[in-house]
């Protein structure tokens, strides 16, 4: 049943690309049931609406009709939506563009991609309408709270050569970190240690066995309290960085995960993570080139570092709410963007 040809049954509408979601191998009901069942955010009247309106399809593009009958395995491809969307007042910058490849340097605060509650105000839904590369795909990610270098693939025919510089490891990450300084941790130093998620599903952490995650750590300059380290990661753990500097007693700057979360209110811009994308450094497996981009951007000065700010417990819960519910905002979870 599944088309192995990646079908391109829905075309980009305004940047945005279609979702999919795949029927499981067992059920009962009509498509619509499904989908009213899967993805309860949408009405079902909605559903029914965008099924009448062909805006909901199979992987061989026939129309998904509100009346047809489960099928198992199935992909039907649509196009996600949100009712609102917090617009990110901060823009993106390309340094770099050929046939195969694009490189963003890209603000605090923009998601790379479609998530939760962000939709067109991400990283990858502007650039794909701004250029109008309609197969445009970031190759990595980082957090949206992270600014710097994000590394795109502009077409489907070599994507899968550059995703295996990632996956073999062969790309040199260099980021910078604003941290506090301790004069009794000795850099430079290697952070070694095994994460997985924690219980918060949004965070990760540290437990014993055997590692899986490795960072190279040293101390770029020093003023009073505060210090600019630079980190240079092996291995690519979600949150691995602020994990890894949290673990030693140096949470970075504007963190609002670790050590605790400690999350501002919606629109407050005003005390962006301290972490920075700086460097990417590989050999271009089509070209052959060696390849060397660095951010523009500048992340703080230490002098202008204020103290943590230290929110109470209710804050604290709030902001871990509003992580539940983003994370459920939008059409599904993050496997269907």
């Amino acid at each position: 049943m599944y088309n192995r040809k990646d079908p391109q049954v829905l075309p980009v509408r305004d940047g945005v690309g279609p979702s999919c979601v795949v029927l499981p191998s067992q059920g009962t009901g009509t498509l619509l049931d499904f989908l009213a069942a899967r993805l309860p955010l949408v009405p079902r009247s909605d559903w029914q609406r965008r099924m009448q309106a062909g805006e909901v399809v199979d992987e061989w593009g026939v129309p998904a009709t509100a009346e047809r009958p489960f099928v198992p395995g199935l992909r039907l491809y649509y196009y996600r939506s949100l009712p609102s969307e917090p617009a990110i007042p901060f823009e993106e910058s390309v340094i770099y563009q050929d046939e195969h490849l694009l490189v963003a340097d890209k603000p605090h605060f923009l998601p790379v991609v479609p998530t939760g509650a962000y939709l067109h105000h991400t990283l990858l839904v502007r650039l794909k309408r701004r250029l109008g590369l309609p197969e445009l795909s970031p190759v990595h990610r980082i957090d949206r709270d992270t600014a710097g270098l994000v590394l795109f693939s502009t077409q489907r025919a070599t994507r899968g050569a550059y995703q295996a510089l990632f996956r073999d490891r062969t790309v040199r990450k260099v980021y910078e970190a604003n941290a506090p300084w301790r004069p009794d941790i000795t850099f430079p130093r290697e952070h070694v240690s095994r994460m997985e998620e924690s219980p918060q599903f949004f965070r990760m952490h540290e437990v014993p066995g055997e590692p899986n995650t490795r960072t190279h750590m040293e101390v770029l300059e020093q003023a009073g309290g505060w210090a600019r380290y630079r980190l240079a990661p092996v291995t690519g753990k979600r949150h691995q960085l602020r994990v890894h500097m949290a673990a030693l007693g140096l949470p970075l700057w504007g963190d609002a995960f670790y050590p605790e979360v400690n999350d501002p209110p919606p629109g407050d811009y005003s005390r962006p993570l301290q972490l920075l994308a700086r460097r990417l450094e590989f050999v271009d497996p089509v070209t052959g080139e060696e390849r060397c981009f660095d951010s523009q951007r500048q992340l703080l000065a230490l002098s202008e570092l204020a103290p943590r700010r230290v929110r109470s417990l209710d804050d604290q819960k709030t902001g871990e709410a509003r992580h539940l519910q983003d994370a459920g905002a939008g059409e599904g979870n993050r496997t269907l963007v």
